[in-house]
């Protein structure tokens, strides 16, 4: 493929940002070769500076679940921009968003908004230290939180190991306050709890697991967690940033039948603009500034033009819920099926892992169901299979470790072009030579 603008713009990057990109994924690092430069996007299509034409399977890291551009999401901020771009006070766009989020998501009693689902974790975690009067947070291997420093522990070479730090910068302090557990591991958070008992502050994690591939949940290990965290008085999380509002109106606590006490929540909820929250029970949402004594501030939350997008949103999931989310999980669903068959075909060691319009493909036999057995998969396979894809036209996810977001704008088509293009790139990634 061509890339001789793109890569001139990135040449010009390089020399004034790290790497040339903004965040570390899209530098193509897990899979060589030239990263592209986006231009525009139009509903299922991303397009690059270069001319060339992609069906987009990463549509903003999930934020765009009706697609690029979307002609009622981008009027909404065209009018809210006569108005202006921030105030730095109350507007009553700030104040609609709160009231849908509410009005939609179970036990979201009370939400405070924020600029992103980094800032939204980070926040949750000092309210339920404030809340709580403790210090440690349970955390688990693999389910990323943002960039904040208690989010970036990893486990050691054992459960029963410390945590060590997946950055430079990372303190031993918040090392030593944060524990991490596998996902899905009942056994090693019953001894957890048992052994701290009266210290842990709260737990968070990615209900479904979507930044080391699509991993579910096994519902014996969110009834355990839930159950734990309500006999210890800590504060159970659920990072529903990426899935809130994608899996279901309430989310993936929605399809568990698990209700958290504090929700995070971002991507879909600011339409394509920076925008995160996190809520929950009013009596802990009370803890905040001003009405207590957790702080927590921003000079652009509530930005009146990432409202607006917001609201737009999540009207029009609203307007035709049922079939919303019927045709998005028909989408993954039978992209799923097709790709099984021809793996089970075939016989590659390859597995498909699908949550409604959440989809990876993991280059092991079987699916994993923690991080552990992720960084078993064949990176070597990923990258020819990424490749293969980009020559026909199709944007995956350029990590082994990220997760396929569809959009509404992903019709019957445009996934037959996908699922053909998917058959070539796995013949491919297995084509030994």
């Amino acid at each position: 493929m061509i890339f001789e603008k793109s890569e001139a713009i990135l040449n010009r990057a390089r020399r004034v940002t790290p790497g040339g990109v903004s965040s570390p994924v899209r530098s193509f690092k897990h899979v060589g070769g030239n990263a592209f430069v986006a231009k525009h996007g139009d509903g299922a299509y991303l397009f690059d500076v270069d001319g060339n034409k992609y069906i987009d399977l990463v549509c903003s890291w999930g934020a765009l679940i009706h697609g690029h551009n979307h002609p009622r999401i981008r009027t909404a901020i065209e009018q809210v921009l006569q108005s202006g771009t921030s105030f730095g006070i109350t507007s009553e766009k700030e104040v609609e968003l709160c009231e849908l989020l509410t009005k939609s998501v179970a036990g979201l009693q009370m939400v405070r908004l924020v600029n992103s689902g980094t800032e939204a974790c980070m926040s949750a975690l000092r309210l339920a230290r404030g809340a709580t009067k403790r210090d440690l947070i349970i955390k688990f291997d693999g389910c990323y939180h943002g960039h904040g420093d208690s989010f970036l522990v990893g486990a050691g070479s054992g459960v029963a190991s410390l945590p060590v730090s997946e950055s430079a910068g990372v303190t031993e302090k918040t090392l030593e306050d944060t524990i991490v557990l596998p996902f899905n591991d009942v056994e090693a958070l019953e001894a957890t709890f048992k052994a701290r008992d009266g210290e842990i502050a709260g737990a968070i994690l990615e209900v479904v697991c979507g930044n080391i591939g699509v991993i579910a949940p096994e519902p014996e290990f969110l009834s355990a967690l839930r159950s734990l965290t309500q006999k210890s008085k800590s504060i159970l999380i659920f990072d529903e940033v990426m899935t809130g509002f994608r899996l279901s109106l309430s989310g993936a606590q929605n399809l568990y039948g698990i209700s958290p006490d504090l929700i995070c929540l971002g991507k879909i909820i600011g339409g394509g603009l920076p925008v995160g929250a996190y809520g929950g029970r009013a009596d802990l949402m009370e803890h905040i500034a001003p009405l207590g004594s957790v702080y927590q501030a921003g000079t652009l939350s509530g930005n009146p033009l990432g409202c607006a997008a917001g609201i737009a949103s999540l009207e029009l999931i609203l307007e035709n819920e049922k079939f919303f989310y019927q045709a998005l999980d028909a989408y993954g669903s039978e992209w799923k099926s097709q790709m099984d068959s021809h793996i089970a075909s075939k016989g590659y060691a390859a597995s498909v892992a699908q949550i409604g319009s959440m989809i990876s493909v993991f280059f092991t036999p079987d699916l994993p169901r923690n991080y552990a057995d992720v960084k078993t998969a064949d990176k070597g396979r990923f990258k020819k299979f990424f490749w293969a894809l980009m020559k026909q036209g199709v944007y995956y996810p350029p990590s082994p470790f990220e997760a396929c977001f569809l959009s509404i704008a992903h019709d019957h088509e445009i996934m037959e072009k996908v699922t053909e293009a998917s058959f070539l790139a796995l013949d491919e990634a297995f084509r030994d030579g």
